[in-house]
């Protein structure tokens, strides 16, 4: 999609499930053979993506046709799904998604059946092109550069399915649970949304409708039904934001803690951040007694307040924490890339008014061009640095997508 952070919309009226949306993500022009190698990390020879043009009540659209090779039976608790998850060789962004994604089912389908989150059975949604389905989808958005994932209405269906629990309503109780808090409708008979479908949506996407924006391009993922009365269609719209962003919803979650090993905070913020944080730091304080402590702040999403208060409880020895609404206005954002020592070392910019205010190297990319080269990380920043500005990546010049 070129250097610029993807903004993208997806039409979910017709319903949503997690194969119409990746087909639509690489309708939309997500690389298969990207998708496929994220999928073969996690479940390595198992199932082949191919994709094929179909026509749903008309109206073109790209179907995904999973190939299932392998006789497993797939991985139905949260507990082994993750320890999968966390041993795959995925890009980070990948696997923080993926995780994201079923650390939400895990949870609906823990409230839903009355057990603890860790032993929940996914049934249906752990099965192989599930699993398929998620990661493929992560990918996918990893893949465009999608940085801003929105949603509008999700249609849910009406009437009754049949599934691992027998005869059941529509919409199913996972979906119902998954759908909290969000605008839904019933648009038609039958079951329109799959649990993975709306985990996907409500895990990595904020329900907007569709935003102001330059289309880049559009991408159309069909079912498998074809009823006369709607075309049963995922529809992703992919462009970058015609103006800056509207103020977000988002949530802090604080904690004041005075008894934890200091060792541990380094892995616990990034464990925080690979799990859907916006942002996690500490801060200092003198708690009662004369006690030097940390206040631990996260920001994050709505949807990921419960998974990221389970991480604040389990891995910290806080017995509370405080939860505040906040707004959160965020610059426009752009990747670029430069070439230092034969290593490609990504360049973040932050935009306003189509203008460049500021113009970073990423550290991790320095960090290991430093180690390969066997130089300091010192002088690599500053050779990415330099090599920014000789790009014409300066702060007060312009910025046009390429």
């Amino acid at each position: 999609m070129g250097n610029q952070e993807v903004t993208a919309w997806v039409d979910a009226s017709a319903g949503v499930a997690g194969d119409m949306l990746l087909a639509a993500l690489l309708d939309a022009g997500a690389d298969l053979t990207a998708v496929q190698g994220a999928v073969d990390a996690v479940v390595p020879a198992a199932i082949d993506l191919t994709v094929e043009e179909v026509s749903r009540a008309g109206l073109r659209a790209l179907y995904l046709r999973p190939q299932i090779s392998s006789t497993e039976p797939g991985y139905h608790t949260w507990r082994s799904l993750r320890r999968r998850l966390n041993a795959a060789p995925l890009a980070g962004p990948v696997r923080a998604a993926a995780l994201r994604v079923f650390t939400r089912l895990a949870e609906s389908e823990a409230r839903v059946h009355g057990v603890s989150p860790e032993d929940a059975h996914f049934h249906e949604t752990g099965a192989l092109d599930s699993v398929a389905d998620v990661v493929g989808v992560c990918a996918a958005l990893h893949d465009l550069d999608v940085g801003d994932l929105r949603v509008g209405t999700i249609a849910l269906g009406s009437g009754r399915v049949h599934g691992s629990h027998g005869d059941l309503p529509v919409p199913t109780p996972a979906v119902l649970d998954l759908t909290c808090g969000w605008s839904v409708r019933a648009g038609g008979e039958g079951e329109l949304a799959t649990p993975t479908g709306v985990a996907l949506l409500t895990a990595l996407a904020a329900q907007r409708v569709l935003p102001d924006m330059t289309i880049r391009a559009v991408g159309v993922g069909a079912g498998t039904r074809d009823p006369a009365e709607r075309a049963n269609v995922v529809r992703v719209v992919l462009g970058s934001p015609a103006v800056p962003p509207e103020s977000q919803a988002a949530v802090v979650l604080e904690s004041n803690v005075d008894d934890l090993d200091p060792r541990v905070w380094p892995t616990l913020l990034k464990d925080l951040l690979d799990l859907g944080a916006d942002d996690a730091w500490l801060v200092p304080i003198l708690m009662k007694k004369g006690r030097p402590a940390h206040t631990l702040h996260v920001l994050c999403s709505a949807a990921s307040a419960t998974a990221l208060r389970e991480v604040m409880f389990t891995h910290t020895t806080t017995i509370g924490l405080r939860q505040r609404a906040v707004d959160k206005f965020a610059l426009p954002r752009a990747v670029s890339q430069v070439s230092v020592r034969n290593s490609r070392i990504r360049i973040k910019i932050a935009l306003r008014n189509g203008r460049i205010i500021n113009a970073m190297p990423e550290f991790d990319d320095v960090a290991a061009t430093a180690r390969s080269a066997g130089v300091p990380v010192s002088r690599v920043l500053a050779e990415a640095g330099a090599a920014a500005h000789a790009a014409g990546l300066v702060a007060g010049e312009s910025w046009t997508a390429s």
